[in-house]
């Protein structure tokens, strides 16, 4: 195959899902329904106000805010991918820097939209910015959500400037798509010295984005363990809660990775290599997690103080129990077991451990919030039975998974505008390869 033919099919390749055929229609239509209904439910949590959830006096932050937690956790994937394993030389995560992008912008977009579904009165939002304390560790989450998400914007379009040229000239599209695709490609022709400023550009936001994704999930940490709360006042939250997030991010990574190989064809580019090498990665960031898990528990567990003791108990073997172990056994300790065999690291029985990872990682979220609401300093007395045990409602249910259905729409819509593995920096590959290959035959 001539070197001019190579470089026709890995174009044609990366930008035929790049169409609007049915399959996209009937998923997104499915999406937009399920939306509907979950903003339907919001609205009559608008209208009736937070007395239609499950939160109450005593457990004020439900699945809203560990909802939370969680968006913001799976945010710091960009980072983790494009920043750390990019600077540090891994050539091998390159293919998967765009999705990683795509998932950390969508999750830090809507994010800040989770948290005011938690809000009774959403509409006071604007005190925040306008009468915001800078003792105020909820200041502080906010800026760093929006500084993320305006750098995750940044880290993701300023590498695609090269495809959207491509993608001006190769898409067979309507002209105006064609003229939108030229505009945001900003005059790219592919000199030196343009290509030196994309990659010092790329470079600095690296660099940037780093101390900001930390301090986004510390931050988050922050709004729990400047409290006295039993379960909360921990020092290790900041780096507890930034380990958890790398397992989060990576469990959605391989999810993605799976979907858009199987659905766009893409075997040739997101290889069984690449499954294994975020396998071992997963395995990595899930045994710093739980390190850290065995010294969030297993410290307070051996001094079992009398506070901490009534919590501990009802996590070891009461209430919360099997949800703890399950969170703890199946989302953590049997997916790092499975990955220490290669024949796991393969794309279905990674999609599957993905998906167990995943899940594990909502409910640890739940897991580190409900519990400790449910177990104030001062004894719950003289209320009913309902105010001392939270069980969410319908309502609640539906409102929390509005914004899951959002950030899948963000990267479906995404994943159609834009090439999922960057083209430019495919076909530079395999001209350093064809280079090496001249060179060894001489």
């Amino acid at each position: 195959m001539t070197k001019q033919s190579k470089t026709d099919k890995i174009t044609s390749d990366l930008l035929r899902p790049i169409r609007l055929n049915w399959s996209f229609k009937i998923w997104f239509g499915f999406l937009g329904l399920a939306l509907l209904v979950c903003l339907g439910a919001y609205g009559l949590q608008l209208k009736n106000g937070l007395s239609v959830t499950g939160l109450g006096d005593y457990v004020s932050w439900g699945m809203y805010l560990s909802n939370f937690v969680f968006f913001v956790a799976t945010s710091l994937i960009g980072m983790l991918i494009s920043a750390v394993l990019g600077l540090s030389g891994q050539k091998w995560a390159a293919p998967l820097a765009r999705i990683a992008e795509i998932i950390a912008l969508a999750f830090a977009a809507v994010a800040g939209l989770v948290i005011v579904m938690d809000m009774g009165r959403p509409e006071r939002l604007l005190n925040v910015f306008i009468h915001g304390r800078v003792q105020s560790p909820i200041l502080w989450d906010v800026t760093v959500i929006t500084i993320y998400m305006v750098i995750s914007a940044l880290f993701l379009y300023i590498p695609l400037i090269p495809d959207l040229k491509i993608c001006s000239e190769k898409l067979d599209v309507p002209p105006f798509l064609k003229k939108i695709y030229k505009i945001l490609s900003l005059n790219w022709e592919g000199t030196i010295e343009q290509k030196k400023m994309i990659q010092q550009s790329t470079r600095v936001i690296a660099i940037f984005i780093i101390p900001v994704a930390l301090a986004i999930h510390t931050v988050t940490s922050w709004l729990f363990a400047n409290t006295m709360r039993v379960g909360w006042d921990s020092t290790i939250f900041g780096p507890y809660f930034v380990t958890g997030a790398f397992v989060s991010g990576t469990a959605a990574v391989i999810i993605a990775m799976y979907v858009f190989r199987k659905n766009y064809k893409l075997e040739e580019y997101i290889t069984e290599k690449l499954f294994d090498m975020i396998g071992k990665l997963m395995v990595l960031v899930s045994l710093i997690y739980l390190y850290f898990n065995l010294n969030e528990y297993m410290v307070p567990g051996f001094k079992m103080k009398e506070m901490e003791a009534i919590l501990i108990r009802d996590l070891f073997s009461g209430n919360h129990a099997i949800l703890f172990w399950s969170v703890q056994l199946l989302g953590l300790v049997v997916p790092i077991i499975l990955l220490l065999f290669k024949k796991m690291r393969k794309p279905l029985p990674m999609l599957v451990i993905g998906f167990m990872v995943l899940l594990g990682a909502w409910f640890k979220r739940y897991i580190i919030v409900v519990p400790t609401m449910e177990h104030p300093f001062l004894p719950i007395q003289n209320v009913p039975q309902s105010w001392k045990i939270y069980t969410p409602t319908l309502i609640e249910i539906l409102v929390t998974l509005a914004p899951m259905i959002m950030v899948l729409m963000i990267i479906t819509i995404l994943a159609k505008v834009i090439p999922i593995v960057s083209v430019s920096e495919t076909l530079e590959h395999l001209e350093s390869v064809e280079q090496a290959e001249g060179e060894l035959k001489k």
